[in-house]
């Protein structure tokens, strides 16, 4: 049988030839530039996707909220099933705890980014002693397995008035230090409320044993609500 010829071969030469001698086969190289133009594409499509997140910063801002919530939903055994925060002069939150632990617990602290801790809210009524004025959180917030307790201030979120405030310096009274950024007075751009780090000192009741402990838990960020 004779020796084929293929495209782009001289006369006479082989299959082999053809796949092996790029001088006379430049069809060798055509799947190595195809490889590279996919790889130029993914390449492009990357970078044209960070581009985008670093354009609209509250796609990834959105996402870090999102992951807060969950985390703070199942931590245990104080969860935050929800919290908001709004800039008014002050910055206030509403922050509404549960006990989702096995065992009666005592809140007794809020501690904050700097590490220091609170013992009081602000409150001016429902059953608060001494209204108005500073209570002890330990006073009020004894909650049993499953049992959900909450912070407010009344005017921005109704309920109780049992309020806590978020500041950007160090804790005074009711104050948690160390929120950076916080909340603007804004109804268009009210940011958002961002603790680097967060927890809460307690005490556990198992059976007649009392252990005072503390719970830190990963940032909490929360998107703040714009201004009444």
């Amino acid at each position: 049988m004779g020796m084929r010829n293929f495209p782009g071969c001289h006369k006479g030469q082989s299959a082999t030839q053809l796949c092996s001698d790029t001088t006379y086969c430049p069809m060798r190289g055509q799947g190595a530039t195809e490889y590279l133009v996919l790889l130029a594409v993914v390449l492009i499509v990357a970078l044209v996707s960070v581009a985008l997140l670093g354009f609209f910063p509250g796609m990834a801002s959105d996402s870090k909220i999102t992951q807060s919530q969950i985390y703070w939903r199942s931590a245990s055994p104080i969860s935050i099933v929800d919290i908001q925060a709004r800039g008014a002069g002050g910055i206030y939150i509403y922050m509404k705890v549960k006990n989702s632990g096995n065992y009666p617990i005592r809140i007794t602290g809020i501690i904050g980014s700097d590490g220091q801790k609170i013992t009081q809210f602000d409150g001016y009524d429902c059953g608060a002693s001494n209204p108005p004025g500073w209570s002890n959180i330990s006073n009020y917030f004894y909650l049993g397995p499953g049992e959900e307790k909450y912070f407010s201030e009344v005017t921005q979120f109704g309920g109780c008035d049992w309020n806590i405030y978020a500041t950007t310096g160090s804790t005074s009274g009711v104050s948690i230090g160390s929120a950076a950024p916080i909340c603007q007075n804004s109804k268009t751009t009210p940011g958002v409320l961002d603790y680097k780090s967060f927890g809460f000192e307690y005490i556990q009741y198992i059976d007649n044993t009392q252990l005072t402990k503390r719970q830190f838990g990963k940032e909490l960020i929360v998107k703040c609500l714009p201004s009444l």
